[in-house]
């Protein structure tokens, strides 16, 4: 099954890393992938043959297998999805490219770009489709407000700032977030929260062509939540960049590691005419519900904006569920379903697939390198390697 080939009858997806004890496999892409039409869920492998069984038992899966390797071999699995940490998505992505499987991986892609751009490039010479959980391009809300601001609603774009927060890089940690502590593995607040927010922001209005940056690690030594115990942390805790877009405005992101006890996010865009916010309650939030405000002219103050129900495409029985994590992964489910079975609306966005991903791996690491010089950086066009 490639990009070529339309599928036909429902797409058996296994997935690797799918635990009984939960994680985002299980509160995202089992809520996802059994609300949806289209896909069954056929198989998964876990880290150990007891955790494989204990969740199958759970969720009702068919087939457990004791590798990545032998689920991605499998004649019973379509869909290869990956939902693991970032640190072993190398190693369990490249068997199910080399098996000429399509796959489904959670952001980021790798643990750095050499990592990212080796998957993308496998993938890319077989001609395999791909799929990267930058959920939030599909997110109804976001699409409306891309449309908004193409359609004219604030005229022409002056500025936009975004503040955010990341928990896990905060003044604690507990133990199934103490790999973040370590810059290398890949799973930082620059590549996660605010890697996740950049590609939203670019979606709605265009990437960055230059920019300044700091990226500060102001807390080196965190506290485990329960224990006490001290221990060290590389990854960053603080993140500001400033710079242009292609289109000329003048962009600010800060994301901030921790709980906030004011502004959990916030997203503005003013223009010539008029202003847009976005609002979230949670701090990832590309997770969560999104609400859309807006004000033009001499209109006075915000007043909210629904998200049509054409934005919800075949997902109307999602429509009460925009809370759940699970909601805006279902909408990219869609539109990867559609791909697959080449039943895809003309003009649709389709899922950023991997070489999508490598890209946005090297735009963050041209903001690592702006933090590093001091200097205004030129950011490489996006489209360009």
């Amino acid at each position: 099954m490639t990009s070529a080939s339309p599928h036909q009858g429902p797409i058996r997806v296994g997935v690797v890393g799918l635990s009984a004890h939960g994680g985002w496999a299980a509160t995202a892409h089992v809520p996802a992938l059994t609300g949806l039409d289209g896909y069954e869920l056929r198989a998964l492998s876990a880290s150990s043959a007891e955790s494989a069984r204990a969740a199958c038992e759970k969720y009702a899966v068919p087939l457990t297998f004791s590798s990545a390797e032998e689920l991605a071999h499998s004649e019973e699995v379509d869909l290869v999805v990956v939902t693991v940490k970032v640190p072993h998505h190398l190693d369990l992505i490249r068997p199910a490219l080399e098996a000429g499987k399509p796959v489904f991986s959670e952001w980021p892609l790798g643990a750095d770009l050499a990592q990212a751009e080796e998957l993308a490039d496998l993938a890319h010479h077989r001609g395999q489709l791909t799929a990267v959980g930058l959920q939030a391009r599909s997110a109804p809300p976001l699409r409306y407000l891309r449309d908004l601001v193409a359609e004219g609603y604030v005229g022409r774009v002056l500025s936009t700032s975004m503040l955010g927060w990341g928990g896990p890089w905060g003044a604690t940690y507990d133990d199934d977030h103490a790999y973040v502590l370590d810059v290398t593995s890949g799973a930082t607040l620059l590549s996660i929260p605010f890697g996740h927010s950049v590609d939203a922001l670019a979606m709605v209005l265009g990437e960055f062509c230059e920019a300044s940056a700091h990226i500060e690690n102001l807390r080196p030594e965190v506290t485990h939540v329960t224990s006490g115990a001290v221990a060290a942390k590389s990854t960053e805790d603080q993140i500001a960049v400033t710079g242009l877009l292609e289109s000329g405005a003048v962009a600010a992101m800060h994301f901030r590691g921790g709980t906030s006890r004011a502004t959990g996010f916030h997203w503005e865009i003013n223009g010539t005419q008029g202003d847009l916010v976005v609002k979230a309650d949670h701090d990832h939030w590309w997770m969560g519900r999104l609400r859309l405000y807006g004000t033009r002219g001499d209109d006075g103050g915000l007043v909210e904006l629904p998200v049509p129900v054409r934005y919800q495409r075949s997902l109307t029985h999602w429509t009460e569920r925009d809370a759940e994590p699970a909601y805006n992964v279902a909408h990219e489910y869609a539109l990867l379903r559609d791909q697959i079975t080449g039943t895809l609306e003309p003009g649709t966005d389709g899922v950023p697939d991997f070489r999508h991903a490598a890209q946005r791996h090297r735009m963050l690491e041209q903001i690592r390198a702006a933090a590093r010089t001091g200097r205004r950086t030129t950011l490489a066009p996006w489209a360009r390697r």
